[in-house]
């Protein structure tokens, strides 16, 4: 059985990853017009070493400004319950938000009597704004951080939007995480 890990994503025009970071892959179209990068790998990997290769790539991926794909691994003798597949929100129920965070940072937190996830983006219901987070500021307390218009559509995949958008915000250099304009930069 030849093994892998595959990374698919919406249809990509210009796909293409760093051949310094992976020696081969391949690239292809599904049937449903989305990008597959294909990485082949040595062995299988066991569930552990599948979980950490997995939040590899997805760092990796979003470093290169890829931010909504799905990973899956292959795996020998592999019953059916255990295989994964996650997609949207549930990749970061499962392995949390990936990014660079300080060692003792909690990724949940109490916000005015109930538990909170911290550093995970979620649409608002009702609120002023079109997403919120729950972040720690420097004095170690919970906030609730809004942003985003709610009346306009994220269109990150059209290019001079992006970069228009970006250079605007100057999100070179974002700020703070407990700041609205790091979480809209993260989401350009």
């Amino acid at each position: 059985m030849t093994h892998f890990a595959r990374i698919i994503m919406d249809k990509q025009e210009n796909p293409a990853i760093n051949e310094d970071a992976f020696q081969s892959y391949e690239i292809y179209e599904t049937e449903q017009e989305g990008t597959v990068f294909e990485i082949p790998l040595p062995r299988s990997l066991n569930e552990q070493e599948s979980h950490r290769f997995a939040e590899k790539l997805a760092n990796y991926f979003f470093a290169e400004g890829y931010d909504d794909f799905d990973i899956e691994i292959s795996a020998d003798d592999v019953e059916e319950s255990d295989e994964i597949t996650l997609d949207g929100n549930d990749f970061y129920e499962e392995f949390g938000v990936l990014g660079f965070v300080d060692d003792d940072a909690m990724w949940e937190a109490e916000y005015q009597g109930r538990d909170v996830k911290l550093n995970k983006p979620v649409r608002s219901s009702n609120g002023p704004k079109k997403f919120h987070v729950y972040v720690k500021n420097p004095k170690g307390n919970v906030v609730k951080v809004n942003f985003g218009d709610p009346d306009m559509e994220i269109k990150a995949d059209d290019p001079d939007r992006r970069r228009s958008f970006r250079a605007r915000h100057n999100c070179e250099n974002p700020g703070p995480k407990h700041k609205a304009r790091y979480w809209s930069c993260k989401k350009w």
